[in-house]
């Protein structure tokens, strides 16, 4: 415990001098989560002895997209090589000292469960295969929920091949099943920023009113939009600004992609700088009031362009599926 708190102490060092720079802070979390991770293998193999096999941590959510702000809660799974009763619990073990180093180190849990500590997403490679070919031939809401879960899911630990390996069964499953529909009408509901009368739509109830939903207003959009046409375009990057990099001009214009990459930027910078940044749930809502016009129309225009791009994929999407 003395060292994941030690980490923490490190992470509340190290963190105000990247709290204006979304890369910069992203790599500093990379860091946080990798020294975590080290002294959880050191513990699990002090009491359970070492490694069984090859195995790969990964992170999802925000951390698997690069795309944290200064508090994150966990998103998280472990592939390892080989099955068998034993090595099965070893690598549960191993997730749950994770999770309880990573909640000490000043990340909370997920509240959906999404943690190597939970059966469901610590799994043998084979077991991996087989899940994810389950969720793709059952394609309901769940499932499909899953598969976008693990899709933005990047390895920071042990051997990445194994997650690259299912994957790139993921994405072949989902051409060959027709799934991008589903995961589309999956991603569909989005929290509307501006008002008919061209007004900041704000939180009107609860601890966060006059605030902007920043995650699900603004970011949720382009995070959504950008991750469809990568799997259309079997593209394999997690980060929102890679895949719109790696993009075709068959899928998105030059002159789109430069827009969408500027404006994501700056809601990912503005986000830092103006969020209420003390604790995680603080730091997905803006406070509206404080701002300045011209933050208030940068905020805008965000917002319009976001939704622009949505409907530009969902469009796409729809008139293919015809």
């Amino acid at each position: 415990m003395t060292s994941y708190l030690k980490i923490r102490r490190f992470r509340d060092d190290q963190i105000n001098w990247v709290s204006d720079n979304p890369i910069q802070l992203n790599h500093l979390h990379n860091e946080i989560i990798q020294r975590v991770i080290s002294v959880s293998v050191k513990q699990t193999e002090e009491k359970y002895g070492s490694l069984p096999c090859p195995f790969t941590f990964f992170m999802m959510g925000s951390a698997g997209r690069f795309e944290q702000s200064l508090w994150s809660d966990q998103d998280h799974g472990i592939i390892y090589q080989q099955r068998g009763t034993e090595i099965n619990d070893y690598f549960l073990q191993l997730g749950k000292e994770i999770a309880c180093g990573l909640l000490l180190a000043g990340y909370a849990y997920c509240d959906g469960g999404v943690m190597a500590s939970n059966p469901l997403w610590c799994k043998s490679l084979p077991e991996w295969r087989q899940q994810v070919t389950n969720w793709s031939n059952n394609s309901n809401w769940e499932s499909v929920r899953h598969l976008l879960i693990f899709i933005d899911g990047r390895s920071l630990y042990g051997e990445a091949s194994l997650l690259n390996n299912v994957k790139l069964e993921v994405y072949q499953l989902i051409h060959k099943e027709d799934l991008l529909k589903k995961i589309l009408n999956n991603t569909l509901y989005r929290k509307k920023g501006i008002g008919v009368l061209g007004q900041i739509l704000v939180e009107t109830h609860g601890p966060h009113t006059g605030s902007l939903n920043i995650k699900e207003t603004a970011l949720f959009p382009y995070v959504n939009g950008i991750r469809l046409l990568a799997l259309k375009g079997n593209i394999m990057e997690t980060s929102t600004l890679t895949r719109l990099e790696k993009l075709s001009e068959f899928e998105l214009s030059f002159n789109m992609k430069e827009l969408y990459k500027q404006q994501f930027m700056k809601l990912l910078i503005l986000r830092l700088s103006l969020s209420q940044s003390d604790n995680y749930e603080n730091s997905h809502y803006l406070p509206i009031s404080p701002l300045s016009k011209k933050q208030k129309e940068e905020i805008k225009e965000i917002l319009k362009n976001g939704a622009a791009l949505y409907r530009y994929v969902r469009n796409l999407i729809e008139k293919e599926d015809t």
